[in-house]
């Protein structure tokens, strides 16, 4: 199972929809929750958590707990998380 990667340079995946989607499929491809939750988190704090925050109409705080790993989002946050980030949920069959 591949591990998860820390966020090296925030900076590189500002307002960059093609960094965002690798990270967060490299984070899918461990199948740890908990790490694809921080791996979203990551992305949030790397494109300014108060102008993320604006952009989301949710309250920056609660992003930080909701995608810290230690808590579980509900799946229509997630979702309105990953649209704000101007990336997209795909469904592909498992390869065997």
């Amino acid at each position: 199972m591949p591990k998860a990667r820390p966020v090296n340079d925030e900076n590189k995946y500002r307002g960059n929809p093609k960094l965002i989607a690798k990270y967060l499929n490299d984070a899918l491809a461990t199948e740890d929750t908990a790490a694809i939750i921080r791996a979203i988190g990551d992305m949030i704090r790397a494109q300014g958590s108060s102008g993320f925050s604006k952009k989301t109409k949710l309250g920056r705080a609660s992003l930080y707990r909701s995608f810290s790993g230690r808590m579980s989002p509900g799946f229509e946050r997630v979702i309105e998380v990953l649209l704000a980030l101007d990336v997209k949920l795909v469904a592909k069959p498992l390869t065997k």
